[in-house]
This record gives C-alpha cells, structure tokens and sequence, in this order.
C-alpha cells in the first residue's frame, strides 16, 4: 500500500485489525520512501510513503489521485526459473536485489498490469528478511487476523488481465474485477479473521477495500506463499 502520509494509514489498520507493525526498514529509503510493515499472521501488510520528490509511488499517488494498492510481493523456491519464464514472455525486471538470505525481482507494471510484482526467494523458505529480525517470535494473539487470503485488482479488461496473469504464473490468490474511476491497480485485500461475528466486514483504509472472510490464506504453493 501506499500513501502521503503513512502513519494515520497504519493507526487505522492497528486499530481495525489488531495488527502490530514488525519492522520499519530503513533499506527502503534506497527508492525515496520510508515504510512501516504490519505481521498479518505469517504474512505482511507493508505501508509506504514517499520522502524524496520524483519517486515511483509519488507518481502513482498522483496518477490515482492518492493512497491506494501498489505491490504484490509473493515468496517462491524457484526464483530463477519464474524469472526466466516472465523474461520469455516480455516481461522486464526493473529491480534486482541479491543477499545471502534472499532475492527479489521486481516486474516491470507494463509488462503484467494492475501492480508491481516481485518475486522474492528467501533463505531457508519461509524466513522473511523484509519483515525484519523479530517478526517470527512475535505474539500475534490479540489479533483476530491472521491471513491474507486475496487481493483485488481492478483492470479496464478483467479477463485479459487475469489471463496475462495467469500465463506468467503469478494469479494465485488474486482476483481481477472491472476497474473504477481511479484507473487500474489494486482495489482490494481480503483478510482471514479467526472471529465469526466478523466474518463479512468491510472498510475502506488507505484507498483499499479491507473485507474480513473465513476462508483460508493464500497457502504456500505455487506461485508461493503471498507476502
């Protein structure tokens, strides 16, 4: 997600959810941004905002008229042949990021449509760098929220967009509806609540459509596990 302003973001979602913000990565300042990431279960909500001029996601802010979706990121334990399969259907790598417990690539939007996505393979699987160094001893219990189970993504041409999805094998857990007034990108996130009398719930945070459901989170096949 991001937005102009980060914290009255991540208050709204601590305060709707339970969640507790895990880390806040001073490596994103690389791209002119600060964050704050939010452990949902054994997944992440990530907020970012810009604190430099000219920045991808000042740009995005403008073009959507403010805050909204911006990254699908998902974890996979076959990096190099994902990457080699995008390449052969045209799609570029905009960033690449190699450290002895990870790597990530970030897809280039105009090349899939709907969001950035990065395909990121940790070492050993399931530890998350990105997620900071104390995430998995974190208590996670006062939360009612412990999963992601989908994101939205809102395309002028649904189906097309699902099906270039589907051919570079990244449309696991994502869902592609008829896009609003603010153009393409991501609508939605659907979040697993452990409480009944939630199930059904919807709110808007950050620009995003927030629906708690009973259904399972996004397991960790493939594409992988969805961070």
């Amino acid at each position: 997600m991001i937005a102009p302003d980060l914290d009255p973001v991540v208050e709204e979602l601590r305060d709707a959810y339970g969640l507790e913000v895990c880390f806040v990565d001073p490596g994103v300042g690389e791209f002119g941004l600060r964050n704050a990431l939010l452990l949902v279960g054994d997944q992440f909500l990530e907020v970012l905002s810009p604190i430099s001029e000219g920045t991808t996601v000042q740009r995005l802010l403008d073009k959507r008229g403010g805050a909204g979706g911006y990254m699908v990121i998902f974890e996979v334990d076959d990096l190099d042949r994902r990457v080699a399969h995008v390449r052969r259907h045209g799609v570029r790598v905009v960033w690449e990021g190699d450290l002895p417990d990870i790597r990530g690539r970030h897809l280039h939007p105009a090349d899939v449509g709907g969001a950035i996505v990065s395909l990121d393979q940790p070492v050993p699987q399931g530890s998350w760098r990105w997620g900071g160094p104390v995430w998995p001893t974190l208590d996670t219990g006062a939360s009612s929220v412990d999963g992601i189970v989908e994101v939205t993504i809102g395309a002028v041409d649904p189906a097309a967009m699902q099906n270039r999805w589907r051919t570079l094998d990244i449309d696991e857990a994502v869902r592609f509806v008829p896009a609003g007034r603010r153009g393409e990108g991501i609508e939605g996130v659907t979040l697993r609540t452990t409480d009944s009398a939630r199930v059904g719930e919807q709110r808007s945070i950050g620009g995003v459509g927030f629906t708690l459901s009973a259904g399972a989170a996004s397991a960790d096949t493939s594409p992988g596990e969805q961070r």
